[in-house]
């Protein structure tokens, strides 16, 4: 079935638009499947100028698949500490494990059966590094398609055919990336640049941008936290390793939450007190954590923490327990 006039009109200035006006990114300058995973799987949560320098350090550590099966997930977590949503990281690893002897599979249903990996990241990966003609729907996708065609609440299901109505299949991985680009630069949540936008003329929703899709409403638990500086007998701190999706297979300070967290934490290590250092605020997805830190000496041993991979959060706490250019 041939495209009605007006898509065809959109596909013609967007892509002509994106080939002139694209971002220089690192990952667009290769077809290697497993270096545009990574891009995928970062970017998933990071933003794209904070993904530069993560995206160059983790394929340095981790060339290709086999590289990083055999790593082991500490070594993983530690490369890749500071970029957050540590479950990426170790589904990843787990990915590598399960296809280094063969590849990543081409197509898109193949992907998705792999750990970490949801429709939007296969769709991604199967159509720039293999060509698959598969639409991608990601946020700054379903942005711009809900400005298209003024739609407020576009269910998963219209943005996905919609998306693969417009696919240009022929190259489906820079319509992919195009539209993408234009809902990063152009078609922005907030003050869209609606007079330099490349398909202002078939869109509907340009002269009331801001009104589609309608805004999600997103909650986070307001949560007190005490973590304690727990310095070793020889030097250094006293860590433990994490569990949970969040930051499971990280270390960091004994870390509890709730009204009793730090008797709790005292009683965990046979002390009477803590003295206070300060506060130190974290915010995850669905919650804020404010975390109040205190230190004491434990006749345990202790270690160094840049040995091991910790969060952004435990580096923050850590800026508190150990002054600014401290031997540990």
């Amino acid at each position: 079935m041939q495209a009605p006039c007006g898509e065809k009109r959109l596909r013609r200035a967007l892509l002509s638009w994106y080939r002139t006006n694209t971002r220089d990114l690192p990952w667009r300058e290769t077809r290697d499947p497993y270096a545009i995973l990574v891009s995928e799987v970062l970017l998933q949560q990071t933003r794209v100028e904070q993904a530069r320098g993560y995206y160059t350090r983790f394929l340095k550590a981790f060339p290709d698949l086999g590289t990083l099966a055999r790593a082991s997930e500490e070594e993983v977590l530690h490369v890749w500490a500071g970029a957050g949503y540590y479950r990426r990281a170790r589904n990843l690893h787990r990915l590598a494990q399960t296809v280094a002897e063969t590849g990543l599979p081409a197509t898109a249903a193949e992907l998705e059966e792999l750990p970490g990996i949801g429709p939007y990241t296969a769709a991604a990966v199967a159509s720039i590094a293999f060509g698959e003609p598969v639409a991608a729907v990601d946020g700054n996708v379903r942005r711009v398609l809900a400005r298209l065609f003024t739609v407020e609440e576009p269910s998963i299901r219209w943005l996905q055919e919609k998306a693969e109505r417009l696919l240009d299949r022929g190259d489906p991985g820079e319509w992919n990336q195009a539209l993408m680009e234009l809902g990063a630069t152009v078609c922005t949540p907030k003050s869209p640049r609606c007079p330099t936008c490349p398909v202002a003329r078939v869109c509907a929703g340009r002269d009331d941008a801001e009104r589609y899709p309608a805004p999600r409403t997103r909650t986070q638990r307001a949560v007190e936290a005490v973590a304690l500086g727990l310095r070793g007998r020889t030097g250094g701190f006293v860590l433990e390793r994490r569990n949970g999706r969040a930051l499971g297979g990280l270390w960091g300070f004994p870390l509890a939450e709730g009204e009793d967290a730090l008797p709790l934490l005292l009683a965990r290590y046979g002390l009477q007190s803590a003295r206070f250092l300060g506060t130190v605020s974290h915010a995850f997805t669905h919650k804020r954590l404010t975390i109040h830190v205190h230190e004491a000496a434990s006749n345990g041993p202790g270690e160094d923490p840049a040995t091991r991979p910790m969060s952004v959060l435990d580096q923050k706490i850590l800026a508190l327990a150990a002054p600014e250019n401290e031997v540990l």
